[in-house]
């Protein structure tokens, strides 16, 4: 499975911006993807996730409420629609698929075993 995030780019805060990460390859082992981010010096942390066949989702608490995660299963692509950006969003943006289900209780990092390159997003105040 290869992945290709895209969509990143300098914003100003109170500003939207999506995000796209498609998928190829053996697309049809994909079981969940998520969205990751990791800010200079901080470590990776997970954003949102979502089953790609009954679409459910998940979200860190820090974007609940702001960002949309959604999947166009036809284009085998992941969506990270994100509004009222802050300066601390700032951050490379990471998609990442698995082919297995989440343990509950686990973070969603495990079981990540497929990344894109990262797309670079930047907020200013």
């Amino acid at each position: 499975v290869q992945l290709q995030a895209s969509g990143g780019g300098l914003v100003q805060a109170g500003v939207s911006l999506r995000l796209s990460c498609a998928a190829s390859g053996r697309t049809y082992i994909i079981y969940r993807m998520g969205w990751f981010r990791q800010a200079p010096g901080k470590e990776r942390e997970f954003v949102a996730a979502i089953t790609w066949s009954g679409g459910r989702t998940s979200y860190t608490d820090s974007v609940k409420g702001r960002f949309t995660i959604s999947r166009d299963n036809a284009k085998n692509t992941v969506f990270l629609e994100m509004s009222s950006l802050k300066p601390e969003d700032t951050a490379v943006y990471y998609c990442a698929a698995s082919r297995s289900a989440l343990r509950a209780g686990s973070p969603q990092i495990n079981g990540m075993e497929y990344w894109g390159k990262g797309t670079q997003v930047t907020v200013s105040s």
